[in-house]
């Protein structure tokens, strides 16, 4: 710490984000990006861009980007926003739309930026519990807000509400804006977009970083109300007026323009999830029901940090998260065939030849 810093500074608890460690032969899966690359057409986008022209600032409206989105979700260009990936929308989200006297809801068990973000801003909330099953309970937010924001399927559980769902919170909160962050909808849920149409307070979030495979070229979106999208474009413009680089414009319409790739692709990640389910619960694991890329599971007789420990002494990593009722969970992404594999079979020799007393005797 030093004496130059702000009193905000000293006060921030920061997100952790996932670890991306340089190991040999790694299998990993642990950040939840797509085990398959992006659409030939995404690259050969990007480096068309590779040129002069780089020299030059990119659209700071996006125009072209935001018209392929609006076409691709059916909906006007003016209720679409974009931005550096979507955790960058959602930080103009908070700013813009979620302070508000009365308490912003969010699930208890939910993607840990929210309450980072919650602290940076000066917003006041309420964590939600989740049910004993690890499901978001509807009910639970029949309360005053100033507004909601529910990730679908949530994270790190993997559980999805249906739209149905979202229409009963949102009927309760006609005077609240209600986000959907749907970073991992493409996997099994239903998307909230179609009800923007009748829901002037419903904003949908959505990434490329998932389902589209890129997650290194950080462009994430939102989709609601045109009016909405003036708040956050207000506050993007406060801050940073050109977000989203010309490769990233690019290769983002490219995405959207090769519809088979996206579907194939997406296909792939589902089956892969449902066969690195079966194995799990093949070794004893109980697993949520997952919409997502990923699965949140845990085995009975052992400690969820001691089987993440043992498996990184097997170069296979994924997430630990040490909150208390989670902390016997492992986030586990879905890979390939071969890399669902090595953890299966890493998995196994674990279990095998360390008795839950001498696993958790490792910690």
């Amino acid at each position: 710490m030093s004496r130059f810093w702000s009193r905000l500074t000293h006060e921030l608890r920061p997100y952790v984000p996932g670890e991306q460690p340089n190991m040999m032969e790694l299998v990993k899966l642990n950040t939840n990006e797509s085990p398959f690359g992006p659409s030939p057409r995404v690259l050969e986008a990007i480096r068309g861009e590779a040129a002069d022209t780089l020299r030059l600032y990119p659209d700071p409206q996006a125009t072209a980007l935001r018209a392929a989105l609006a076409t691709y979700h059916h909906v006007r260009p003016e209720q679409v926003f974009v931005g550096n990936g979507s955790d960058e929308v959602l930080a103009h989200v908070f700013t813009a739309l979620l302070k508000h006297d009365a308490p912003l809801l969010f699930p208890d068990i939910t993607y840990s930026f929210y309450p980072v973000y919650c602290r940076l801003f000066g917003i006041a909330y309420e964590a939600v519990p989740l049910d004993q099953a690890m499901q978001i309970r509807v009910a639970d937010y029949r309360r005053p807000a100033g507004a909601l924001i529910i990730p679908n399927p949530n994270a790190p559980t993997g559980i999805a509400l249906s739209r149905a769902e979202i229409v009963t919170l949102l009927d309760e909160h006609p005077d609240a804006p209600v986000v959907i962050d749907e970073a991992y909808v493409d996997f099994g849920a239903e998307t909230a977009i179609p009800l923007v149409a009748t829901y002037p307070n419903l904003l949908v979030v959505q990434t490329m970083s998932k389902s589209r495979a890129l997650a290194g070229l950080r462009v994430g979106y939102a989709i609601g109300d045109a009016d909405l999208i003036e708040a956050l474009t207000r506050v993007k413009d406060s801050f940073n007026s050109y977000p989203v680089g010309r490769p990233g414009q690019a290769g983002a319409i490219a995405s959207l323009e090769d519809e088979a790739y996206f579907q194939q692709s997406r296909a792939r990640v589902i089956e892969g999830r449902e066969r690195l389910n079966r194995g799990l619960v093949r070794l004893g694991f109980e697993v949520l029901p997952s919409c997502a890329n990923f699965v949140f599971a845990r085995h009975p007789a052992h400690e969820g940090a001691a089987l993440a420990a043992a498996l990184r002494q097997r170069a296979v990593i994924v997430r630990h998260f040490s909150a208390p009722r989670i902390h016997d969970f492992l986030r586990i992404s879905v890979g390939t065939d071969g890399q669902i594999d090595r953890l299966l079979s890493a998995l196994s020799d674990i279990l095998d030849n360390a008795p839950a007393a001498a696993v958790r005797a490792a910690l």
